[in-house]
């Protein structure tokens, strides 16, 4: 099992390590960590200390955690949905009601990440606004509607897209065709 991790820190970090277009003798003088030493944590021959790690890290101005991105388990999670096949659902807030279509949903430790497609229809029911954690990206598929942001307003159309800090009050303020459609991604961290 060390071994495997050993050789998946010793990848990434000569990746990282070419990537910025440096020798081992470039990255051990400004690390501070021998060229000897360098070639055998690549080499997946050693399991490096922590200071050393983050020596070599500094060094490639990188996230020490950078170097464990394929220490990780052997399994990962994946969506496909075939066109039109997204799980439909339905958002009543008050009076308003809308049509949504979750593509998307993925949970892992640190990220929480949903894709959705909403259809919105003119009414006199005012669609809800939304505060939250972590980022949102919405794109225009078809019509036309008011997007808020705080005291921003920004009117939307088919292609145009606006990505928001979810911690800020947003959502749609009014639609002003009969149908406004949107691609909706919100990512944020798992605390």
């Amino acid at each position: 099992m060390n071994n495997d991790i050993d050789g998946a820190i010793g990848a990434a970090l000569k990746d990282f390590r070419l990537r910025n277009g440096f020798s081992a003798r470039h990255l051990a003088a400004l690390s501070g960590v021998s060229g000897a030493m360098i070639s055998r944590i690549e080499s997946g021959q050693v399991s490096p200390s922590i200071s050393t790690l983050s020596a070599l890290a500094t060094a490639l101005k990188i996230p020490l955690v950078s170097l464990f991105r394929e220490t990780t388990s052997n399994y990962t999670d994946y969506t496909f949905v075939e066109n039109g096949a997204g799980l439909k659902s339905t958002r009543i807030v008050d009076e308003h009601v809308h049509e949504y279509e979750n593509l998307a949903i993925h949970l892992r430790r640190d990220l929480q990440f949903g894709a959705r497609i909403v259809t919105l229809k003119r009414q006199e029911a005012i669609p809800p606004v939304y505060v939250g954690n972590g980022v949102v990206f919405v794109h225009a598929l078809e019509g036309e509607a008011v997007y808020g942001y705080g005291k921003q307003e920004f009117t939307l159309r088919a292609g145009d897209s606006i990505c928001v800090d979810a911690e800020m009050r947003h959502g749609i303020l009014s639609v002003h065709t009969a149908e406004f459609r949107f691609l909706t991604v919100q990512a944020e961290v798992q605390r």
